[in-house]
């Protein structure tokens, strides 16, 4: 579609183009690939989550920067997009999830928590006055039998499960090296040297280690853990 021929299909989120296509949803996922990037990867005992927290200024405190988010001991996500629209899925996300120990005693599972985030991203793109959510979100856990999940969330309300799975810059690159390089067989160890060495491969001279959150969910004790600089910057090595 020419640019002339979308003037006026992209200023409100219920107007379809002659095409079919939902412009300010397109808009959306744009914002995300031009995210600092996100990876999740899926291993033989846990989850792990990598993020760039893309630092601009020496100024700023990096350890003051949220990029990896804990839903519920044993969920976890991170984003790529706008992070404050993350914050806001993620705060919904841990309310639901200490709604439904306290109503079931029992821990929420992680679909559970996506589908809910999709279909708050879903509504958005219906209702007049209302803009999509500009930010994809992975969303990673071990369920109570022992079960990993990696999910991706759009930002049109679609979600997908995998096993490696990247959001933001740089995304086509280290997807690539994921295909290659990801097996069942992975430890959490493994899994976070994969997702670091493939985004350090990809930024070059931007990678920091101090610029980086990890945090990994166990199989064996299904809690959430934060790496720390110190522990990052030693799997590097």
């Amino acid at each position: 579609m020419k640019m002339q021929d979308r003037m006026g299909y992209d200023r409100s989120i219920t107007m379809f183009s002659p095409d079919g296509r939902l412009l300010q949803v397109e808009y959306a996922k744009k914002t995300v690939k031009q995210g600092s990037t996100a990876i999740g990867v899926e291993c033989k005992d846990g989850v792990v989550l990598v993020a760039d927290k893309r630092v601009s200024s020496k100024l700023m405190v990096a350890d003051a920067i949220e990029k990896t988010f804990k839903i519920d001991d044993h969920i976890i996500a991170t984003a790529a997009g706008i992070i404050s629209d993350a914050r806001v899925l993620v705060d919904r996300s841990q309310l639901k999830a200490q709604q439904h120990f306290v109503t079931y005693n029992s821990k929420i599972d992680v679909l559970s928590v996506v589908k809910d985030i999709c279909d708050l991203k879903q509504i958005c793109t219906q209702s007049g006055g209302l803009r999509p959510f500009g930010v994809s979100l992975l969303v990673a856990g071990v369920e109570e039998d022992g079960t990993m999940k990696l999910f991706l969330t759009e930002p049109y309300g679609l979600y997908f499960q995998y096993r490696a799975a990247v959001i933001g810059e740089h995304d086509t690159e280290i997807e690539q090296t994921l295909q290659k390089k990801w097996k069942n067989t992975l430890s959490t160890t493994d899994g976070i040297k994969l997702a670091l060495s493939a985004l350090k491969e990809a930024m070059g001279a931007e990678f920091d280690a101090a610029t980086l959150d990890v945090m990994t969910v166990s199989k064996e004790s299904k809690r959430a853990k934060q790496l720390t600089t110190t522990e990052i910057k030693a799997l590097l090595k």
